[in-house]
């Protein structure tokens, strides 16, 4: 992979410099986000997240298989991404990239371990039939903060989604198509979205949603996943500054309001999709 070119040292100084006085490069300020959008394709699962320039679209689709020994009532759940050249010059088609995988680990955590997807009702017949939901995730532009885009892209991608209903009748699955039943919602527990803040070296407080050129001179960062409960899904610290318990409960607090106001976005963009969209046909 092409090593990616440090910040010159005006760049740093101008940055930092700007920083000091609470101001950032884009013209936001230190805990402001970038503008996010929501669009939703022609297929159920089909979602185009935004924040700024940064460009994710995720993919949820459903096929029946058999079930994990060990977890015979359970149905699974897989996330793949793919970062391409389209992204950014830096990565490689075909070849996974240092960030490709943190993100992707990160995602599994947030998506997946965090339990927001009831994996039991993705059961048809025990030990025999069950779900296998597959979250893709395809990063069109990379100018920073990729994770954030990525989980609020994932997690919307999988409540707009529909599976199939399926009928059981003895040990036959009859799989109904949209003419004949409407399709199924998928049983989500919850809803977590990650927040990342970058600390950088004498800069007054933390970053919100740092842009690339933030994200290369950050000396910390701090990935945060909520819920709109107020429960913290997962922390995650990267790099070698200490923090004090106060300003980890700073952010904490940031990022609570600030999954707030996203976990209000993605509900109000699926209404909104809902009253223009037909998915059954009686």
């Amino acid at each position: 992979m092409p090593r990616e070119l440090e910040p010159s040292i005006s760049q740093k100084e101008f940055v930092l410099g700007a920083l000091k006085q609470g101001l950032r490069t884009d013209g936001r300020l230190l805990l402001q986000g970038r503008d996010v959008q929501l669009m939703f394709g022609e297929e159920l699962g089909s979602v185009e997240c935004r924040f700024g320039k940064t460009r994710v679209v995720a993919d949820v689709s459903a096929t029946i298989v058999r079930p994990r020994t060990d977890r015979p009532f359970e149905g699974i759940m897989t996330i793949h991404s793919e970062i391409s050249p389209m992204a950014s010059s830096l990565y490689e088609a075909g070849r996974a990239s240092d960030e490709e995988v943190a993100i992707t680990r990160m995602l599994e955590k947030v998506l997946r371990r965090s339990g927001a997807l009831d994996l039991e009702t993705l059961c048809i017949l025990a030990s025999q039939r069950v779900w296998h939901v597959r979250l893709t995730l395809h990063f069109l532009s990379d100018e920073g903060n990729m994770l954030d885009c990525a989980c609020l892209a994932g997690i919307a991608a999988l409540r707009h989604f529909r599976r199939p209903e399926v009928e059981v009748i003895g040990d036959e699955v009859i799989i109904h198509s949209p003419e004949e039943r409407a399709p199924m919602t998928l049983a989500i527990h919850h809803t977590p979205i990650c927040v990342t803040f970058a600390f950088l070296e004498d800069s007054a407080a933390p970053v919100l949603d740092p842009s690339h050129l933030e994200a290369q001179l950050a000396t910390t960062t701090i990935h945060l996943a909520l819920n709109s409960q107020r429960e913290i899904c997962v922390l995650h610290k990267a790099g070698g500054m200490p923090l004090s318990v106060q300003e980890i409960m700073r952010c904490v607090s940031i990022a609570t309001e600030r999954v707030k106001l996203l976990s209000g976005l993605i509900t109000k963009q699926l209404e909104v999709d809902w009253k223009g969209r037909i998915v059954e046909v009686r």
